[in-house]
């Protein structure tokens, strides 16, 4: 008995007819009268806006059926050393890692796949970074970006990039991006601004045994990014342990005393001793400062001590001076008075004045003489 059987393919779709499982022709567009007889038949439907063709046949077509590829579908097949970079009318949506073999149907979607040869380098150009980067022209994002490392370095910065663990070169502000097969791609941050280490809490005792706890404060920026990164693990850690010994050797060759009289001699021991050591890894110390310097509790008590001691000293010295001086006018006064019968009679009317002021009511018997005669008796 013969079985004929009708199938309508739409102008969007393409069909595949399999006879007992086995591929037999791609139906295009348009009604088909398949006559089946003893076989089974099978008709497969694919929507042509959906490009990528993902069938367990589709091997055997590119292997068995070349015109029927070449006629039907986009035939890719990538080396090891190969990226596709897939794009559907114009727009970039996919990113095709090596090896890949795949087909896409032709007819309603263009397909197109730009081959990128991965031994050419690493670095993807500049205008496949910007179709990467620029997602608000496309309607979905780009799939096989795992394969793509994507860098921005922000103005103020640089990146180093290394390659295979090998420092490769150093990346200024803008947006890079790298293929990751094949290699292993790592990139570092860097900043070239002014930065601020602290070291504080900072445990150290002078030449004459006594603890001090110090904060100390530096700038630094760097000169040779390249160079720091090339013989230092991580840089920023190596300023600090260097600070440390800095510090330790400024004050711990010092006494207290040397310490409070100059305060600055430790900022400039430290910077002395750094500078020359961070030149040699292309940093540049900028500044340096001791912030605190924290006695203990108990010489604060013997030093405030000692200060008040100084002080009252001092302020013995001021008023023994000007003892003195008085004395010695006194003295001076005296003389001249001894010599002039007219300086004494002032001397006398001064003194009455000072009296008079502390007395609210005076009562003057005998007339004036004998309240001078009486009152003020000099001599």
């Amino acid at each position: 008995m013969m079985k004929i059987e009708r199938i309508t393919v739409k102008k969007s779709e393409r069909a595949l007819l399999l006879r007992n499982g086995d591929f037999e022709r791609v139906l295009g567009a348009g009604t088909h009268w398949l006559f089946a007889g003893l076989d089974q038949l099978r008709v497969e439907k694919f929507a042509l806006d959906q490009p990528v063709f993902r069938h367990a046949l589709a091997d055997y077509l590119m292997a068995q059926e070349p015109a029927v590829v070449a006629a039907e579908f986009v035939r890719v097949e990538l080396t090891e050393h190969e990226v596709g970079l897939r794009s559907e009318n114009g727009v970039l949506v996919e990113i095709l890692p090596p090896g890949t073999r795949r087909l896409f149907w032709k007819g309603l979607v263009e397909v197109t796949v730009l081959v990128v040869d991965l031994l050419a380098g690493a670095e993807l150009p500049a205008a496949l970074v910007a179709r990467l980067t620029q997602t608000q022209l496309r309607q979905r994002a780009v799939t096989g970006l795992e394969g793509v490392l994507q860098v921005q370095v922000p103005e103020g910065t640089s990146a180093l990039l290394s390659i295979d663990g090998k420092v490769d070169r150093l990346l200024a502000a803008g947006a890079y991006a790298f293929w990751k097969y094949g290699r292993t791609i790592a990139v570092e941050l860097v900043d070239l601004r002014l930065q601020a280490v602290e070291v504080s809490g900072q445990d150290i005792m002078t030449r004459d045994k006594v603890g001090l706890r110090l904060n100390l404060s530096a700038t630094y920026r760097y000169i040779d990014v390249q160079r720091a990164y090339a013989q230092l693990q991580k840089p920023a850690d190596y300023l600090y342990r260097e600070l440390q010994f800095a510090l330790r050797a400024a004050v711990g060759t010092r006494t207290l005393d040397e310490l409070l009289e100059n305060k600055t001699v430790i900022d400039d021991v430290v910077s002395a001793f750094m500078s020359p050591k961070l030149a040699l890894y292309g940093i540049a110390m900028e500044s340096v400062g001791v912030k605190d310097i924290v006695l203990p509790g108990e010489m604060k008590t013997i030093l405030t001590q000692v200060v008040q001691a100084e002080k009252q000293a001092q302020a013995n010295v001021i008023r023994r001076r000007e003892e003195t001086a008085a004395t010695r006018s006194l003295l001076n006064t005296a003389k001249v008075m001894e010599d002039n019968p007219v300086a004494l009679r002032m001397k006398e009317l001064e003194t009455l004045e000072r009296v008079a002021e502390r007395i609210d009511k005076i009562s003057v018997v005998g007339g004036l003489d004998q309240v001078l005669n009486g009152l003020v008796k000099l001599r």
